[in-house]
């Protein structure tokens, strides 16, 4: 029999997990001991804290960052042959989006191993559901250039190609960045255009607002240093 990979979820800052992820996520973890993982310590402190019986030594974690090799990671679910149970651990929110595990997944179907995903929290998705555009078109960008040039032209392409296809346009960015990017919104996109700001989202200082660009101009929400999802329709 050949073991599973579930793609676990992790909350999106200190919130206790049952608060925001159903009971059997925590089972799960109870019951699988090997993890694929992007940094052992947060992976070992979600663990502890959904599961606080669960013998830490026990845990075996591969990691999958920048520095893991792929001859490497190829042999992370060759203990599923031998009908063990892996998990794959987001670093926050789900696994696989906006997140390097998308190549562990790839993986698991090459092999004709069954993946399981978890509910739990996406700011992707809650940023989307909570910002009143358009849900039934929408497309993730990831993170748009840091050149000053290329960042307006990109804004600029993606409000033509939201008001050419009704499609909203969702990116990220890093959050010490995220001041200077909501200043770039601001002068680039055309007064009518819708932006939403989600930041800190499931936290107590959760931020979510849409307005339009002239709607912003005089308003400066504390985005520093939070995780924060950017939504632009026209």
């Amino acid at each position: 029999m050949i073991g599973k990979l579930y793609l676990i979820p992790t909350t999106l800052g200190e919130t206790e997990p049952l608060e925001v992820m159903p009971l059997s996520v925590k089972k799960v973890v109870e019951e699988i001991d090997y993890y694929i993982v992007e940094n052992e310590k947060s992976a070992r402190k979600f663990i502890k804290k959904i599961s606080p019986k669960k013998s830490q030594p026990s845990l075996q974690l591969m990691l999958l960052d920048k520095y893991a090799e792929e001859i490497e990671t190829s042999k992370y679910l060759d203990i599923c042959k031998e009908g063990v149970n892996v998990g794959l651990l987001s670093e926050a929110g789900v696994p696989a989006i906006a997140d390097p595990g998308a190549s562990i997944v790839k993986l698991a179907h090459e092999n004709n191993i069954r993946v399981i995903p978890l509910v739990g929290p996406s700011s992707i998705i809650m940023a989307m559901m909570s910002s009143g555009m358009n849900g039934q078109n929408f497309a993730f960008n990831g993170y748009l250039p840091i050149d000053k040039s290329d960042r307006k032209k990109t804004i600029k392409d993606l409000e033509k190609l939201s008001k050419d296809k009704n499609q909203s346009q969702i990116f990220i960015e890093t959050p010490y960045r995220n001041e200077k990017m909501f200043a770039d919104l601001k002068a680039a996109l055309a007064p009518t255009t819708n932006l939403c700001i989600a930041a800190d989202i499931t936290l107590p200082t959760e931020y979510i607002k849409t307005m339009m660009v002239k709607d912003w101009k005089h308003q400066q929400p504390d985005l520093h240093k939070k995780p924060a999802i950017f939504i632009i329709h026209k």
